[in-house]
């Protein structure tokens, strides 16, 4: 008979973050052990972290930090959203973020670089990976620099930890406002800051979609330029987030409420989970 209980293996995934069927084998080998079972996850998991390397990682959490003018926004990903609610995954992705903002890192391979209480950050995801048994990795790294730096983060299940991280950097104005925006942000996913970051192939692509559309509809040729210009406006409206109706005032842009408050908007990052 297995000389551990239910009450053992749940310990064991808690704090390893392992699966099932992984827990139960470590503990029969351990005789129940719970030291010597975290030791053999860690010992077979480390020979298997190559054979993970090809597997797709879509779950996880994105976390950050800002204040004093900066702010760090990171992505950590696992394969499964049982791993990315675990205290232990979350701990790592803290872990994370701290090293991140400490070193000031901007970029994925900065940050995977740096050193840790004398591992590497890329050293240090190895081991987790060995004892969760998942493949673990930073997917993307984000700093920000104003006057203000804010960030948000947005949980899409009250299961999980956040799944949408926004920071928004502003120059004037105050940090509510600035909150407002980044909470806007959240919501309507903007993808750049100004129209003038839209690449021209896009927007003429766009306007060539628009007026194929029109034709196709059967609008009446004089009114065709002000149509294909409408739809195009459409289209930054959607896309650029000074240009987007505000979330809580629709009447009022993103761009009128900066004004209002006095604040110009400098940078904005959006992660969502595994998008």
């Amino acid at each position: 008979m297995a000389n551990y209980s239910s009450a053992d293996i749940k310990a064991l995934r808690e704090s390893t973050g392992a699966g099932m069927m992984d827990v139960k084998r470590a503990l029969d080998e351990a005789d129940g052990d719970h030291s010597k079972a975290t030791e053999i996850l860690r010992v077979k998991g480390l020979k298997g972290v190559t054979k993970r390397e090809g597997r797709s990682a879509t779950n996880g959490l994105v976390a950050a930090k800002a204040g004093n003018g900066f702010g760090t926004l990171v992505e950590v990903n696992c394969e499964t959203d049982f791993v990315a609610k675990s205290e232990k995954f979350i701990a790592l992705a803290d872990r994370v973020l701290g090293q991140a903002v400490t070193v000031g890192a901007s970029s994925v391979d900065e940050l995977l670089a740096s050193d840790m209480d004398g591992l590497t950050v890329k050293a240090m995801l190895d081991e987790a990976n060995a004892t969760i048994g998942e493949k673990i990795e930073v997917r993307r790294v984000a700093r920000l620099e104003a006057g203000h730096v804010v960030s948000y983060l947005h949980k899409t299940s009250p299961d999980l930890p956040a799944q949408i991280g926004v920071l928004v950097a502003t120059d004037g104005g105050d940090e509510v406002t600035a909150r407002d925006i980044a909470m806007h942000c959240a919501a309507f996913s903007p993808s750049v800051l100004s129209r003038d970051q839209i690449d021209a192939d896009t927007v003429a692509n766009e306007r060539r979609v628009a007026e194929a559309t029109a034709k196709e509809e059967g609008k009446p040729e004089a009114a065709m330029s002000k149509i294909i210009e409408g739809r195009v406006n459409g289209f930054f409206k959607e896309n650029v987030l000074l240009e987007q109706p505000f979330a809580k005032d629709p009447k009022k842009t993103v761009a009128k409420v900066l004004e209002e408050s006095g604040a110009t908007a400098k940078a904005f990052v959006r992660f969502r989970v595994g998008s």
